[in-house]
């Protein structure tokens, strides 16, 4: 890690936020993701408030560090987060996921299924359905090429009232045509 990583790590957990990645560009672009921590009060998404106080200290903290970059961009991972260290696999353990492996495995790179710690204890599993059965997979870190969270997107309880059948869906005494009530 180079001084300037150590500094930006430093700082963002300073904060109170987690580092997920830093990445520096030919043209100059510093760009530092942050998360919030499990548990933060604060809430559970990285806002603008937040990337604006990072962004503001890191300004001034690079400067020291003389760190030469033209543009610093601090945001959030999103919805799709990446999962890049061991402690990212254990903190979303039981999420979806989409694992893209550095070798194929029986002909295959790519699997979208639930993240799982190996029973055995060392590595990782993904369940995922081969379109027949329910298929597990298990993989170490260093086999993964890349890893992210699949989005879930609920707007404001739309997505559980849409899994339900529309005959459970409707209040009592009411009838349901064609998913609209009458």
């Amino acid at each position: 890690m180079t001084s300037w990583q150590g500094a930006i790590e430093r700082t963002v957990t300073g904060l109170g936020y987690e580092l997920v990645d830093t990445e520096r560009t030919a043209g100059g672009l510093l760009r530092v993701t942050i998360d919030r921590l499990p548990g933060d009060p604060g809430g559970e998404f990285v806002t603008v408030d937040d990337c604006e106080k990072v962004t503001r200290q890191l300004q001034h903290v690079l400067e020291v560090e003389n760190c030469a970059y033209a543009r610093l961009e601090v945001s959030s991972p999103g919805l799709d987060r990446p999962l890049k260290k061991p402690a990212d696999y254990e903190r979303f353990a039981g999420s979806a996921i989409e694992l893209t492996l550095k070798l194929a495995f029986q002909g295959r790179k790519k699997y979208s299924g639930v993240l799982q710690p190996r029973p055995e204890g060392e590595g990782w599993r993904i369940v995922f359905n081969d379109g027949k059965t329910d298929q597990a997979l298990d993989f170490s870190l260093d086999e993964v090429r890349e890893a992210r969270l699949v989005p879930v997107i609920d707007f404001k309880g739309r997505r559980a009232a849409a899994a339900k059948p529309a005959a459970d869906a409707a209040a009592p005494g009411q009838e349901v045509d064609g998913g609209r009530e009458r």
